[in-house]
């Protein structure tokens, strides 16, 4: 065998053992995830904006005031914190936003919800009790959104930016529930 097939041989065997030993101890890139990672990106002239989360489904639930409680810190999506990341500085609802990368963590209510921007980036949403993450001294900007009703349900979490009435918003979509939070 010749000096070349060997070399490949080995390296893709390297390359094989890796792949396994990162989806048995760290992710498990072979298995569908329960609930998806997704990003959102928004782009105009220079403003750049990403949303990196992960995507539950309602799949029959209860989901607030169930699955989501009510009047408690959630980690608003499913696994890893969701991040909110800006390349310019943001106006919500007159709080001054830095660009800047942050946790986004939300607090359900009935009619209205807590939506917080967090400075500090966690490697998880919840620790091995469940409880979130979220350290309230790293918060920067905390506002409340009004809750809208919707007619329909929506199945998967969704996080969005909408930006068609020429005024930019954040949205947020699950079961019967849609919240937009104003960026300016």
């Amino acid at each position: 065998m010749n000096t070349f097939l060997k070399r490949t041989l080995i390296l893709l065997s390297i390359f094989a053992l890796g792949l396994f030993l990162y989806s048995t101890f760290v992710e498990n890139i072979f298995e569908t995830r329960l609930s998806p990672k997704d990003t959102v990106k928004f782009e105009l002239n220079d403003l750049k904006m990403k949303v990196f989360y992960n995507r539950p489904f309602k799949k029959g639930r209860v989901i607030f005031g169930g699955l989501v409680p009510y009047n408690q810190v959630w980690r608003t999506g499913a696994n890893e914190a969701t991040t909110f990341e800006t390349n310019k500085p943001l106006s919500i609802e007159g709080n001054p936003l830095p660009a800047g990368k942050y946790t986004l963590w939300t607090v359900p209510k009935d009619s209205v919800w807590t939506v917080i921007f967090n400075s500090k980036q966690y490697p998880w949403g919840v620790n091995s009790e469940m409880k979130p993450m979220w350290d309230p001294n790293y918060d920067v900007i905390d506002i409340d959104v009004p809750v809208k009703k919707l007619d329909t349900h929506v199945e998967q979490f969704t996080i969005a930016f909408d930006n068609s009435t020429d005024s930019l918003k954040l949205t947020m979509a699950w079961d019967n529930v849609k919240i937009a939070v104003p960026l300016k």
